[in-house]
């Protein structure tokens, strides 16, 4: 089977890529050895995600559970670095990761000012100062480069943030050479009508870009808001295994919206019984590994006693 790579799948649906080894370990007390970590990303390709988000470079002594990011990234293959996300915050960060082997680098910074002094110690207008550099240096290495707006729809220290303010900087020439734009509701706060609105306006006022809808489940909505992007054009919405992580920097965000939960409602064609029940026993062992709770609704269904539906697990 053909697997969909850096694009929609072949039924003209969005794609997911999930995030567990990044935004997913962010909170965890526990951290993964590089060798797991390896196992894990080689389960999820094997599975049939098409994309992924493997790590960061943010300072380890403030997320520790990335410490080994660059490590990780040196143990895999040109073909699989072609399907996984790196995120940086500086240009100095994408040399690194392209000096490790990286080739796709989500360059991330907040839309509120508040909010990217306390995750990444500037202020908004300086990392798009500086994202210029970021472009010039994955291009360098033949790579690609997204543009991520954290709390695109709230900020945990400022409140509502104005979606002008997030087409403003879509529309900055700073940003250009950006080839996707990463829509972050941080605190998963945001209600499927601001979604479909904000990812309208983004597709119809701003340069031609891949969008990418990343939610959290904090308030119950991550999969009915990562659906309400879809339909208003995202092409891709990201989630982490059994809903894991959260933002370090932003007090009262929760986990991911469950990669099983978004697989199992958008059906991509990839997707049957047997690989999504390969995913939900790989987050159930991943959540025993690092003590942390399984959030996934659909997990709980595939372990249901409703043994004449093809999707639990038998």
């Amino acid at each position: 089977m053909t697997e969909p790579k850096n694009g929609n799948d072949p039924a003209g649906g969005a794609i997911l890529r999930d995030v567990t080894l990044r935004d997913g370990l962010q909170l965890t007390g526990k951290m993964l050895p590089t060798a797991r970590k390896v196992e894990v990303v080689r389960a999820l390709l094997t599975a049939g995600v098409p994309e992924l988000e493997i790590g960061s470079l943010a300072r380890p002594d403030l997320v520790p559970p990335m410490a080994n990011t660059l490590e990780l990234v040196s143990a895999l293959t040109p073909e699989e670095l072609d399907r996984c996300w790196v995120w940086v915050a500086t240009p100095r960060h994408v040399e690194k990761a392209a000096a490790a082997g990286a080739r796709r680098f989500q360059y991330c910074f907040s839309v509120s000012d508040a909010h990217n002094r306390a995750n990444i110690g500037r202020d908004t207008d300086d990392s798009l100062e500086a994202m210029p550099a970021a472009v010039e240096h994955a291009r360098a290495v033949g790579g690609s480069i997204q543009l991520c707006l954290a709390t695109a729809f709230t900020c945990p220290f400022d409140g509502p943030v104005d979606p002008d303010r997030v087409l403003e900087i879509a529309n900055d020439p700073r940003a250009d050479g950006a080839e996707d734009i990463v829509l972050a509701d941080t605190l998963g706060q945001a209600v499927p009508g601001q979604v479909e609105s904000l990812v309208n306006r983004i597709r119809t006022e701003s340069p031609q870009r891949r969008i990418v809808y990343h939610g959290h489940d904090t308030w119950g909505l991550g999969v009915a808001n990562s659906l309400a992007a879809v339909a208003a054009g995202a092409g891709v919405v990201d989630g982490a295994l059994a809903g894991l992580g959260g933002c370090p920097f932003a007090p009262g965000a929760s986990g991911n919206t469950a990669s099983e939960d978004l697989l199992f409602a958008m059906r991509p064609t990839w997707l049957n019984p047997a690989r999504f029940g390969a995913l939900v026993e790989l987050g159930e062992d991943l959540v025993t590994e690092l003590d942390e709770p399984n959030r996934s609704r659909a997990r709980q269904g595939a372990r249901s006693e409703a043994e004449a539906f093809q999707w639990v697990l038998r």
